[in-house]
């Protein structure tokens, strides 16, 4: 099941939806009153017990006419979680661009985990702000993210794939100057707009090995990105002990498990977004992220 977070015409607040593989959006709180509320942290917190009421209104679920997808967590619990230099090619790529002005190591022994606030997270379809981004480097990261359900704090990697509630796509959008200016790299990835994430999360149940899962992303119409998932260094379950080990995660909470190889500086010249262009990022069976630059 893919469930997304929308808004209906002319109506405040927003809605737990169920999105088909028509485009269309069902209203499951219009088939089940339980599912009425619209924050998607808290029904993720109501565990298997909500999910099944979820799976039970699908069925009878209307469709939402002129809804308007929002990201599926609008504002999760913490920052969004960001893993970066998280696929062999990419931190070649990275360590050879001139960018990376954070470490000398190519492959990083440990996650290199920051995050983005909130304020960056856009929905698919809305314009990535680039303008911005003063240094006019904006560059995109397409990425699988995970979603956690049973949080926690200590998880184990062999149990960490029990807290996952699901999986969506986030563009990890950077100012690369920005990035490289202040060595850390919240301001170059933390600009309001420069997280899109959606359209929906693919729930895991679903989704049995997350590692056959596959990341690809077009400019233009140009394939820049295609990479499994396997290809990770530090793999999903790696991934949620060593953030869960000091920090405890909770219901909602995103990981976006970094970007591969293909990125905008890669090339020589870099290619930088500009205004008008269209960043299109797709894991087949969550669905399509596309935004313009504005």
């Amino acid at each position: 099941m893919r469930l997304v977070t929308f808004k209906k015409p002319h109506r405040l607040g927003t809605h737990i939806g169920a999105l088909r593989e028509d485009g269309a959006v069902l209203d499951l709180a219009a088939a089940d009153p339980a599912l009425a509320g619209g924050h998607m942290p808290s029904f993720i917190a109501g565990g298997a017990a909500a999910l099944q009421h979820a799976k039970d209104a699908v069925a009878r679920a209307p469709v939402a006419e002129g809804a308007v997808l929002c990201a599926p967590i609008p504002r999760p619990p913490k920052n969004v979680f960001c893993v970066g230099k998280n696929y062999h090619e990419h931190a070649k790529e990275f360590a050879g661009s001139g960018f990376d002005a954070s470490s000398k190591e190519v492959v990083p022994e440990a996650p290199v985990v920051f995050s983005k606030p909130a304020t960056a997270i856009i929905p698919t379809g809305e314009a990535i702000p680039a303008h911005l981004d003063t240094s006019n480097s904006t560059d995109y990261e397409g990425e699988l993210a995970v979603v956690i359900g049973h949080g926690g704090r200590g998880i184990k990697a062999a149990e960490a794939l029990r807290h996952v509630f699901g999986y969506t796509i986030v563009n990890d959008v950077t100012a690369r100057t920005l990035q490289h200016r202040h060595r850390q790299w919240v301001i170059g990835k933390g600009i309001d707009g420069f997280c899109p994430m959606g359209p929906a999360i693919l729930t895991a149940d679903e989704v049995p090995d997350p590692k056959a899962l596959r990341v690809i992303t077009h400019v233009n119409g140009e394939k820049r990105q295609d990479a499994s998932v396997a290809d990770l260094i530090f793999d999903i379950p790696t991934l949620i002990e060593a953030i869960s080990a000091g920090i405890t995660l909770e219901p909602g909470d995103v990981i976006a498990t970094g970007t591969p190889v293909g990125v905008g500086i890669g090339f020589t010249p870099p290619k930088f977004l500009k205004k008008g262009d269209v960043v299109r990022v797709e894991v087949p069976g969550i669905g399509v992220l596309e935004n313009p630059v504005g």
